[in-house]
């Protein structure tokens, strides 16, 4: 069954990672990008995670590491420690994801393409990593700088074209044509250029209308 994609704030969120390897390393680093709070747990730390400035214990998992823990990341290769956190994680209702082990899982951690503000996850719904990771770097090829300049553009002008242009349709218009241009034109326009483009269109609209 696919999965479900929710995209979730998680600045500040509380994140317990348990296992301090060199796959814990890679959601750590994944995580670190979207400001989550992070505590690992595991009595061998690697040299990377070692070196980053989070909250380190250099211990076994204990059952009061859940506390506050708004999610948790089991990355360890003990599996009765696993099997406790997944059991530990389901009857506290905290979101759990185990590396590797689909079925002591309640969330997927995808593989994740992004570019400034924008962000793509990619799911296989656990069957295939590598089907996953070869799409993210497919998606990645395209999400270059212009597309991220555009995404910014365009989420600074929408309370304007929300504010001038009253019905759906007529701003998802006017949206899509500021879009096309950005894809068209060799560099992103000035926003006193596309500012003007929409008060030209509006103008269109409003003549369009008493002419009807």
């Amino acid at each position: 069954m696919a999965y479900f994609p929710f995209f979730v704030d998680i600045s500040g969120a509380e994140c317990l990672v348990v296992g301090g390897g060199r796959v814990a390393l890679r959601k750590i680093q994944k995580l670190m990008i979207f400001g989550a709070k992070i505590r690992v747990v595991a009595p061998e730390i690697c040299e990377e995670i070692s070196q980053m400035r989070l909250e380190i214990y250099r211990r076994r998992f204990e059952p009061a590491d859940l506390d506050n823990a708004d999610f948790v990341i089991s990355a360890t290769d003990d599996g009765n420690a696993s099997r406790e956190i997944f059991e530990l994680c389901r009857e506290r209702r905290i979101p759990v994801n185990t590396v590797d082990d689909q079925e002591r899982c309640s969330f997927i951690f995808p593989a994740l393409a992004i570019s400034g503000d924008t962000t793509v996850g990619i799911s296989t719904g656990g069957k295939s990593p590598l089907f996953a990771s070869r799409l993210r770097k497919l998606i990645e090829e395209q999400l270059d700088d212009r597309l991220g300049e555009t995404g910014k553009l365009l989420g600074e002008i929408r309370p304007y074209v929300k504010g001038n242009f009253p019905d759906e349709r007529s701003s998802k218009d006017a949206m899509n044509v500021i879009f096309d241009l950005c894809m068209s034109c060799g560099q992103i326009p000035a926003k006193q250029e596309v500012y003007k483009i929409l008060d030209d269109l509006r103008s269109g609209n409003e003549n369009q209308n008493r002419d009807t």
